[in-house]
């Protein structure tokens, strides 16, 4: 009897090992879930839950431990160094803000733990040659060329800037400053604002005097209607309102129809685009959560999966920033590769869409392989 008593502890011992090695993986998830950009955040949270969902369903087991950091670059940081000091992660998702992402960018080689961006668009985030940061949407230059290809054949001739002063609208405004500049357009105005003003009617009667053709907005959501309202209250005509994603580009814009109806938009993602499972995303989406899905939802979805993907099989941080360079994948944002190329490091290289809101509702416009309805130009009320 005492060979099997000790024999029993042995075993006991042995399997404590076995059962810390069985601990799932982990993986962080940084996201505005409060703050000025929370509206936004909300499609995160939905796209990434809804791939913790799917990917839990076929079978992989892990851990997403979720930090907020409010839209504020400090509170981004401190989460990522909480996950990978104390949480353990082996790889983040996040942040959404161009803010955000770019602060904590700067630090994953210092910690040697993966961050995959999803949706932050400052082009500088995968310019500097870091090593363990990889995006999944197209940066900042993408969303004012795309706009601006779209436009080009009605050769319009003067354009104006009212725009955000965050990362993504100074980075985004001066990429559109460039491309406009070889479209032979003369810039009339540029108005910058600090973000949640009550009143932006000054700027826009700025913008109004100076009679655009073109009107190039970077707003997030509760900036963009308010701009859009104020807008149709001065009387603010130009032939096209080309706003760079973001505020313009979710379901509450969209459904205010006396303001946004024909608004055109750049996007990362629309639900009626070929790419493998988009229009079962967006289905899904809308059963779920009663609401249509915004680009910024199925980055998250994506860039989730991609991750969960990666580090279950992979398993250390060193081994998924090696798999993340390597691989490949095909889903709901199409292809994805993180490459580099143009000055850009482990960046994917994804195609821009644009869209316009007809009848309440995004349409795709443009590139022609992608649209089903043709741009409406110019704009009326």
């Amino acid at each position: 009897m005492k060979i099997s008593f000790i024999s029993l502890v042995a075993g006991a011992m042995l399997a404590v090992p076995m059962v810390a090695q069985a601990a799932p993986i982990k993986i962080g998830f940084i996201n505005s879930i409060t703050g000025k950009e929370a509206q936004i955040g909300e499609n995160l949270t939905n796209g990434a839950t809804m791939a913790v969902e799917d990917m839990k369903a076929k079978g992989y087991q892990f851990e997403v431990i979720r930090e907020d950091d409010g839209g504020d670059p400090k509170n981004a940081l401190a989460a990522y160094e909480k996950l990978v000091t104390r949480d353990g992660v082996i790889g983040v998702v996040g942040p959404y803000t161009s803010g955000s992402a770019n602060v904590v960018a700067s630090r994953a080689d210092q910690y040697q733990v993966p961050l995959l961006v999803p949706a932050a668009a400052k082009e500088e985030i995968t310019m500097k040659g870091y090593k363990n940061v990889f995006r999944l949407n197209a940066p900042a230059n993408v969303y004012s060329k795309v706009l601006m290809d779209a436009v080009k054949a009605y050769k319009p001739k003067t354009i104006a800037y009212i725009y955000a002063a965050t990362d993504f609208g100074v980075s985004t405004v001066k990429t559109a400053q460039e491309n406009a500049a070889k479209m032979g357009l003369t810039e009339v105005a540029n108005e910058k604002y600090q973000q949640g003003q009550p009143d932006y009617r000054p700027s826009l009667s700025k913008v109004k005097a100076a009679n655009p053709d073109l009107v190039f907005l970077v707003s997030y959501d509760a900036d963009a209607i308010l701009l859009m309202r104020q807008a149709k209250e001065l009387g603010l005509k130009p032939k096209a309102f080309l706003g760079a994603g973001a505020g313009y580009t979710t379901a509450q814009f969209a459904q205010q129809t006396e303001i946004s109806n024909l608004v055109v938009s750049a996007t990362q993602w629309t639900d009626d685009v070929n790419w493998a499972g988009a229009a079962d995303f967006s289905r899904r989406y809308k059963a779920k959560f009663a609401k249509e899905p915004s680009y910024h939802a199925a980055c998250a979805y994506e860039a989730m999966r991609i991750m969960i993907d990666t580090a279950t099989r992979q398993k250390s941080a060193p081994k998924v920033r090696t798999a993340l360079k390597a691989g490949s994948w095909n889903g709901i944002m199409g292809p994805v590769k993180f490459a580099n190329y143009a000055g850009f490091t482990n960046q994917n290289n994804h195609p821009m869409l644009v869209q316009q809101i007809q009848a309440g509702k995004y349409e795709t416009v443009y590139p022609t392989q992608f649209s089903k309805k043709k741009l409406v130009y110019p704009f009326t009320r």
